[in-house]
């Protein structure tokens, strides 16, 4: 095993690379392939509502009922490739496909928390990161070959299948190095929700906030005249943005946490202004993108790391987390966004953004006060 550890790094790297071009693939060009085969806007709502749906409530089974063995997790690789090949037998019909994303989210939301672990585990903080960015870089690199050469939305499908496979066969070679303990997570009455639930509502409809981003901010673009490939620029110059701060963010994150989250959450409604007074800009889109690494990169280490010294159940707390923001947020913001989609989309988010603002406020509030 030690000559066999030297391959970790670059199959955990390939891993990353996949997974997130899948996450691309999905994000940034599936909503506006569905649009194209006439779905509406409510539809593509509630289909992209439906993978974040299962990733809230993967934490409650994984607490009370599953542990996350290497069986299980082999089975969420096998099951998210099979939901990529069931995407393209039930595109036509709505609900059919619908199912299909449940599954696909479901599956989604097991093996990248399994793949952390691991890797957590083994490489050193500062080794870690710099793995960690081949995930960037996947997701930059299919938003900038899709712009291009995208021309179906069938086409969409099968690259989406394409990197789920590719996830697949790199996921399958880096299970062999678990040498983790994955025991059942017991019911524990000692953690609540409740003693900071203005946080958790803070985090909540921030992530109802990017619901537009996440999944019209294609269509947005492209509606006002933007070209589809210059879009995908603007995804990937995000993304650049996110990793450049990901990399240096180290010495703000030992200032105070709530007031970093307190100011990422301002900013974050400032970007989504910009996008509603300047959609057709080219200029004021690229600097609303570089807000991305406030609103993304910063937001969320923050987040974490702050959630992290409020509770003693670590990992419990973090699964929460990723349930609460990104899996109901998720859903909820995909399902407004849906809704709304139009002039309006997101000066409501930008309005959604400052509430989460408020409810922060409460929270320093409740907690310092005697």
């Amino acid at each position: 095993m030690p000559t066999a550890r030297r391959y970790f790094a670059p199959l955990l790297g390939g891993y990353y690379f996949f997974y997130f071009a899948l996450v691309g693939v999905y994000v940034i060009f599936m909503p506006k392939a569905l649009l194209e085969l006439e779905y509406s806007t409510l539809e593509v709502g509630t289909i992209f509502a439906a993978a974040p749906f299962m990733r809230f409530l993967l934490p409650f089974l994984f607490r009370h009922y599953l542990s996350l063995t290497p069986r299980v997790y082999l089975l969420s690789l096998v099951f998210t490739f099979l939901g990529t090949l069931l995407f393209i037998a039930t595109i036509e019909s709505f609900w059919v496909y619908l199912g299909a994303n449940l599954l696909f989210g479901a599956s989604m939301g097991v093996s990248l928390p399994y793949i952390e672990t691991i890797a957590l585990d083994s490489l050193s903080k500062s080794r870690y990161g710099k793995v960690r960015l081949w995930g960037s870089l996947g997701f930059m690199g299919i938003a900038l070959w899709l712009g291009q050469v995208l021309s179906s939305p069938h086409e969409a499908l099968y690259y989406l299948s394409s990197m789920a496979l590719f996830t697949l066969l790199f996921g399958v070679l880096l299970s062999r190095y678990d040498t983790t303990p994955h025991t059942l997570i017991q019911n524990n009455a000692s953690f609540s929700l409740q003693r900071y639930w203005a946080f958790w509502v803070s985090v909540f409809l921030m992530q109802v906030g990017f619901g537009g981003f996440y999944n019209f901010f294609t269509i947005y673009e492209t509606a006002h005249g933007i070209s589809l490939e210059m879009t995908s620029w603007m995804w990937s110059f995000g993304v650049i943005c996110e990793v450049v701060m990901l990399y240096f963010q180290g010495g703000l994150l030992q200032r105070n946490l709530l007031k970093i989250l307190q100011f990422a959450t301002l900013i974050t409604a400032g970007r989504w202004m910009m996008l509603h007074l300047f959609p057709d800009s080219i200029t004021l889109t690229f600097a609303s993108q570089s807000l991305h690494a406030i609103s993304f990169a910063l937001y969320h280490t923050a987040a974490i790391t702050y959630v992290f010294s409020l509770y003693t159940q670590k990992k419990l707390a973090q699964q929460f987390f990723l349930g609460i923001a990104f899996g109901l947020g998720g859903s909820m913001g995909a399902l407004l966004s849906g809704r709304i989609y139009g002039e309006s989309m997101f000066l409501i988010e930008s309005i959604i953004t400052l509430l989460a603002l408020l409810f922060l406020h409460l929270h320093q509030r409740r907690i310092t006060a005697p």
